[in-house]
């Protein structure tokens, strides 16, 4: 089953995508990787959802959500710039970082609400490379932001262009060194 018929299965529907809040575009494709740019916790109305520290003003729990919230939000981004999410073969990095009070160390957990969300609509292909830290403090005050890298199944060099076979050349000669001028003394 693909990605697109998991969401319907799972009732979950997308968000437009968030617009860039600065100089930047949502999303940029290098052959066969698409990189999504940070996110945060936007709801449909554009609204700022789940402001605040975690350990201080907002939960775990919440904070899993706001993490959640977050990847809909690069689902709608990555959806937008691919066309559909059918073309996305796997998850690979994404970096969660945590607007975090001195002393809160799960991070990991909070980060949780996003990669579950991976694995619900991917399966096995959702599984990816992470790191999940802690920071003194986000854009806008949000709790939660995310950048994501994806494989995209058809992306890079087609597979009809082989490469050129190697050339068979014969090693160049060096050229004779002339030999250094003798100073005089």
């Amino acid at each position: 089953m693909g990605a697109e018929a998991r969401l319907k299965q799972l009732g979950i529907e997308l968000p437009a995508p968030p617009a860039p809040v600065a100089n930047y575009v949502r999303a940029v494709r290098v052959g066969n990787l698409l990189f999504l740019a940070g996110h945060g916790p936007h709801t449909r109305d554009g609204k700022i959802a789940y402001v605040g520290k975690l350990g201080r003003d907002l939960s775990i729990e919440e904070g899993q959500q706001a993490a959640r919230l977050v990847g809909l939000n690069l689902l709608a981004s990555a959806r937008e710039a691919l066309g559909s999410l059918d073309r996305v073969k796997r998850v690979v990095k994404v970096l969660g970082m945590v607007n975090s009070a001195d002393g809160f160390g799960d991070q990991p957990k909070v980060i949780n609400g996003f990669s579950d969300l991976m694995v619900e609509v991917f399966g096995d292909a959702g599984r990816h490379a992470r790191s999940a830290v802690g920071m003194a403090a986000l854009p806008f005050g949000i709790s939660v932001e995310i950048e994501m890298i994806l494989e995209v199944a058809d992306g890079g060099a087609p597979a009809a262009r082989k490469a050129a076979p190697a050339r068979k050349t014969a090693p160049r000669a060096r050229p004779a060194r002339r030999p250094a001028a003798r100073r005089r003394r």
